[in-house]
């Protein structure tokens, strides 16, 4: 359903927050580990979820990716999406045609306008909060 992008990027926000939520800063090498994410793809998603304001990076000897506590709670899997993907995974064409709107439909259009409106409401009201306190081995989910 998500790009291969996103998918590594909700996945290895998944794990930062699951360290951060009990204080621990986690290298990129644990990241890829956990996630089985290529390294150098991994730095990529999580340079732009940086610079996006999602993830903290730090460098140093005691260097890492941390999410601060209260904003583990804050932010949504519609943000990561974004983030990510752009606007393209809410907006653009199921067929992905370079044109296709209201006016200008593709075939599909219209059967997937309500999907579509049902699935930002749930990635917009998910924060990375509630799916890792639902979790209890984050661990087992992160490599599937």
């Amino acid at each position: 359903m998500f790009s291969k992008t996103c998918e590594h990027g909700i996945r290895a926000m998944l794990f930062i927050a699951s360290q951060s939520l009990n204080e621990r800063r986690v290298k990129i090498g644990d990241i890829v580990r956990q996630t089985g994410s290529p390294e150098a793809f991994t730095g990529k998603i999580l340079g732009l979820l940086s610079r996006h304001g999602l993830v903290d990076s730090y460098t140093g000897p005691v260097g890492g990716f941390e999410i601060k506590k209260e904003k583990i709670q804050q932010i949504t899997i519609e943000q990561i999406v974004r983030a990510i993907d752009g606007d393209e995974f809410f907006e653009g064409c199921a067929l992905g045609l370079s044109h296709c709107d209201e006016k200008n439909p593709c075939p599909m259009h219209h059967s997937v306008v309500k999907i579509r409106k049902n699935m930002f409401k749930v990635l917009q009201h998910t924060s990375l909060h509630d799916l890792v306190t639902k979790q209890k081995n984050m661990e087992l989910i992160l490599k599937r």
